[in-house]
């Protein structure tokens, strides 16, 4: 066997141009699927090894075969399971089609021959057709899927690989740009309708102790707090579902009149992992235990070391166990890391200034990018860098940068090199306007454009004044 080097050297941009594959397109696998996985630099990009590009380009020839991308990664995970290097010379081309065309047929065979309960191949044949109704906006065919899902399978299976995988393929699509908002509103809703529909009919709880579940300000997605809900209480549980976009005012009313053991919280996005991050640290001050989990904390593994409360795991069928096991023994529970007072300084230091940095890159891009972009841009940025003050690092910025370019340039058609020209003006607008207090948005900038940074920051009147005191 001849394993390539994989020292990690090759940045982005080359990798592009060697493998022909769109940028987003990359993240979008290496997000979705695991594949490729580069290193990151200190200041958060990625560095590829020969071997990441090579593999790249495997999978690029096998979907010229005919496979689809999530095919060409199962079998290239099977080839390595069997001891195989999928880039040996000795499997000749024909040799990785032929495999690849008994992969297939093997996969097809499992979904019809073998339904079995609880098996993932009928359960994602009926995935996949359900995905398929729901993007055809076919509600007939979407509902009569969901119940002869629900006929042949115990209800967590459906709810957990059949719509819950479904939506993430569906919300997949979409931020790829392959699918509108309206296929992805109308999947939702059905499976949302769905849930709870569900959950009104679920039998008087049986167990002690009330669940009090909901998601933190301006989160919006409900769904894994439905299915966290409704599986709790199909195992007896008395749970009160709050839904989306919890306010944290009147949040002691609430829990005067709900009189919870556990509070449940989960956050997608960076910016609403900040509102739950404040929402969690006054349960912990009113003494009420906290449960949380989500999308961002899986992608930022050290992210719920700041939240006060038990974090849920990045695994949603773990989730009820974990949940349960709280219940037993319920204490609560202090955040394993602080804030320090250096982000707490910068974070009102940046609030301070961000309309006036805002302003400075609206009439630096005005003549470039439309009024509509940089409100959008405005809007998306200034509330992560927020978010990361808030949370204690502003290295938790860098996947939302990736996440906004591929949303700009798949969504709104906005040329890939606009937001580099973005970051600048906000960076250059930063230096204008940010004091010492800010240094570590600053320092944050500087590194993820490989810009130099004033060295030191120069002290403005306002210092001045403050080291005289």
């Amino acid at each position: 066997m001849t394993y390539r080097d994989k020292t990690p050297i090759y940045n982005l941009k080359a990798v592009v141009q060697e493998t022909g594959l769109k940028a987003d397109t990359l993240r979008a696998w290496e997000r979705r699927y695991g594949v490729p996985t580069p290193q990151r630099t200190d200041s958060g990009h990625r560095l590829y090894s020969q071997y990441d590009i090579d593999i790249i380009k495997w999978l690029i020839a096998r979907q010229d075969e005919g496979l689809s991308i999530s095919r060409a990664i199962e079998l290239l995970h099977k080839l390595e399971e069997e001891g195989k290097n999928p880039l040996d010379a000795s499997l000749a081309p024909g040799l990785h089609r032929s495999e690849a065309r008994t992969h297939e047929m093997r996969s097809a065979f499992t979904m019809v021959e073998s339904p079995k309960l609880g098996e993932a191949g009928p359960v994602a044949q009926l995935r996949e057709a359900w995905v398929s109704a729901c993007l055809n906006f076919d509600e007939f065919r979407a509902e009569q899927l969901l119940a002869q899902g629900f006929a042949l399978f115990p209800a967590e299976t459906v709810c957990l690989d059949l719509i819950q995988k479904g939506l993430h393929e569906i919300g997949a699509g979409w931020y790829e740009g392959k699918v509108t908002v309206q296929q992805e509103h109308f999947a939702s809703a059905l499976a949302i309708r769905r849930m709870e529909a569900m959950l009104a009919s679920t039998p008087a709880p049986t167990r002690p102790g009330r669940i009090l579940v909901g998601c933190p300000p301006e989160e919006e997605h409900t769904f894994v707090l439905l299915l966290i809900s409704l599986l709790l209480r199909r195992r007896g549980w008395d749970v009160v579902y709050l839904g989306a976009n919890v306010p944290l005012r009147n949040l002691e009313a609430t829990l005067n009149a709900v009189r919870p053991n556990l509070v449940v919280l989960t956050a997608q996005q960076l910016h609403t992992a900040a509102g739950l991050l404040e929402m969690a640290e006054w349960l912990f001050q009113a003494r009420v235990p906290v449960a949380f989990g989500g999308l961002v904390f899986t992608e930022e593994p050290d992210l719920h070391e700041v939240v006060p409360g038990y974090f849920l795991g990045d695994k949603l069928e773990d989730v009820i166990g974990g949940l349960e096991h709280i219940m037993t023994n319920l204490r609560l529970q202090p955040a394993q890391r602080q804030v320090s007072y250096e982000y707490k300084e910068a974070l009102d230091h940046f609030r301070s200034r961000q309309v006036v940095i805002e302003a400075d890159v609206w009439e630096k891009l005005s003549d470039k990018m439309s009024q509509r972009l940089l409100a959008i841009a405005n809007l998306n940025f200034g509330r992560a860098v927020i978010a990361a003050l808030t949370l204690g690092r502003m290295n938790y910025l860098n996947p939302d940068i990736d996440w906004v370019e591929g949303l700009l340039v798949n969504h709104h058609q906005l040329p890939a090199e606009m937001l580099e020209d973005y970051l600048n003006a906000y960076f250059e607008a930063s230096l204008l306007h940010l004091e010492k207090r800010g240094y570590v948005v600053l320092e944050w900038l500087s590194r993820l454009l490989e810009r130099p940074l004033p060295a030191p920051v120069p002290l403005r009147r306002a210092d001045i004044k403050d080291m005289r005191r």
